[in-house]
This record gives structure tokens, C-alpha cells and sequence, in this order.
């Protein structure tokens, strides 16, 4: 197991390095005007020039990258551009909120799913049917699409939710939960119905193999065959869905964090971008990358947990 641990960890340094290098290539083209950007259209050319130099712009893309990677591996991701922020301290006062989204709404949607697929897998008829068929519609409406629908009833016309984030480093935890609840039900609704059709796939096809019907024959009971059997070796398929949606929740709560102004990762990334921060961006690729990274661990670590052939292989 210890062999598989740093087998992973060195796969994902090295997803992390490739990930970090591109990145870092794209935003070099783009940092024409940065110096400009941040003066203003009034500064004097050599005040152009100054503030190049001060920020390294001057320099070739090789040891501008090699300058960065060699402080973030000591811990310093640099300061922001615009604002002199250091970057790990704005990263770390957004991350919360990114991940108590994305977090709240991954619990929801496992919980939810698990439940939905079981039931259709195992009393078919009518609520088979429903599952499927809400699949289908929750695949076609986007969770801003949701996002906006819920605002506009629930926060704007009957006023139980605020339509806008009072998140704020003093809130307390009254202000966490209204400010989150309609996000994480725009994504749990769209996320629940496709996990929920995988997880009802994985435990049908449970169902039909050998060792159910000799459970069975055993007079072993139903429940105990599905929650302690059934449900374990179906759980891998489930785990693999929630961690791609997981991992697609952390690109796809921009939107959601813009339309109810969440002051998350997204947002970050989305201001950043705009404006051509390079440290921030690289920030938040780094966040983000380690978060992708550590979600895949830990599923390979518990899919070898509930199923051995996995520990061998």
C-alpha cells in the first residue's frame, strides 16, 4: 500500500510540474501590456519599463518559470500584481468558501444518488423509470441555468433566501448556510440524477452475478445482501462517477459563484484571469491541481479498501 501511496504521489508531482510549465507558457504570451495595465495608460515609458523590471517581464520565459517554481516549492506563490496581495493569503481566504460548496454538494449528491439508485435497481417499475428519465433532464439543464431559476423565485420574488452572498470573514454560521443553500441545491439537482443512473447500473449488474443467488440460497437477508455485499461491490463505480463530478464542480462553480457572488476560487480565477495576474492565476492552478490530486488518491485508497483486486493490481 505504501508502494502505491508514493507510486501516486509521484505521478501527481508530475501531472502537477507539466500542468504548472504549460500554464505558466500560455500566460507568457499574454503579458505583453501587464506593466501598462498596472501603471495606467498615463505612465511614462520608462515607468513602463521599471515596472517590468521590477516584475521580472524582462526575462525569458525558462528563467521567469524557473524563478517561480523555485519560490513556490519553498511555500511563496508571490504577490498579486494589482493589488500586492500575496497570493496564498487571497487563495486561502476563498478556498473555504469554494470548498464548502463543492464539499456540501458532493455529500448531498452521494447520499441522494446512493438511496435513488439502489431504489430503482432494486424495485424497478415506476421509480426505475423516474430515475432515468430525470437523468435525462438533469444532464440537459446546466446548474446555472438552475442557479438562475432558483434566485429568481426563492431569493428575488419570495424573499426566503439572500440573492447575493453575506459571506464575510466574521459571519457566523447562519449567514454560511443561507448564503450556500441555494448553490448547493443548484447543483445538487443537477448532479444527483446522472449518479444516481451509474449507481443503479453498478448495483443491477451486482445483482445478476453468481454470489447474490447463493447469498440467496443461503437464507441470507435481503437488506444484508444489499447494504453489505451488493452495495460494496458496486460501490467503486459510484466512487469513480462522485469524483469526476467533484472534480468538474471545481471548474464549474465559477458560474455559480458569480451569479450569487460568492467570494470563492472561481471568482478569483475569473478576476485574475481578466486582468492578466500571473501569480494569482498560477495560484490558483496550483490550488487547484493539489485538490484534483488529493480527491484521486483518496478514491484509489478507498476503491482498494472495498475491493482487493484493486490492492493486487
Amino acid at each position: 500500500m505504501v508502494t502505491f501511496i508514493l507510486r501516486k504521489l509521484a505521478a501527481g508531482v508530475v501531472v502537477l510540474a507539466a500542468i504548472s510549465f504549460l500554464t505558466y507558457f500560455l500566460l507568457y504570451f499574454s503579458s505583453a501590456n501587464i506593466a501598462r495595465n498596472i501603471l495606467g495608460e498615463f505612465a511614462s515609458q520608462e515607468q513602463v519599463a521599471a515596472k517590468e523590471l521590477e516584475l521580472g517581464l524582462d526575462q525569458a520565459l525558462l528563467p521567469r518559470f524557473f524563478a517561480w517554481a523555485g519560490n513556490a516549492l519553498s511555500g511563496d506563490l508571490g504577490t498579486s500584481w494589482f493589488t500586492s496581495e500575496p497570493v496564498a493569503r487571497a487563495l486561502m481566504t476563498r478556498l473555504p468558501v469554494t470548498l464548502a460548496v463543492v464539499v456540501t454538494s458532493i455529500i448531498f449528491i452521494a447520499i441522494l444518488a446512493t438511496a435513488l439508485g439502489m431504489a430503482a435497481a432494486v424495485k424497478r417499475g415506476w421509480i426505475d423509470k423516474a430515475v432515468q428519465s430525470a437523468a435525462v433532464i438533469g444532464d440537459a439543464i446546466p446548474s446555472f441555468v438552475m442557479a438562475i431559476i432558483l434566485v429568481t423565485v426563492f431569493a428575488i420574488q419570495l424573499k426566503l433566501f439572500p440573492a447575493t452572498s453575506s459571506i464575510s470573514p466574521d459571519a457566523g454560521s447562519a449567514a454560511w448556510v443561507a448564503s450556500l443553500s441555494l448553490p448547493v441545491i443548484a447543483i445538487v439537482i443537477n448532479g444527483v440524477t446522472s449518479a444516481a443512473q451509474q449507481i443503479r447500473s453498478a448495483v443491477i449488474k451486482q445483482l445478476e452475478k453468481d454470489y447474490v443467488r447463493t447469498l440467496r440460497s443461503r437464507g441470507i437477508s435481503e437488506s444484508e445482501i444489499l447494504f453489505k455485499h451488493v452495495l460494496r461491490s458496486a460501490a467503486p463505480a459510484g466512487l469513480t462517477v462522485l469524483s469526476l463530478q467533484f472534480i468538474g464542480m471545481l471548474g464549474g462553480v465559477v458560474i455559480i459563484e458569480q451569479i450569487f457572488a460568492l467570494p470563492g476560487m472561481g471568482a478569483l480565477a475569473v478576476l485574475s484571469t481578466t486582468m492578466g495576474d500571473i501569480p494569482l492565476v498560477m495560484g490558483v492552478v496550483i490550488y487547484t491541481v493539489i485538490i484534483v490530486i488529493i480527491v484521486n488518491l483518496l478514491v484509489d485508497l478507498i476503491n482498494g479498501w472495498l475491493n482487493p483486486k484493486v490492492r493486487v493490481a
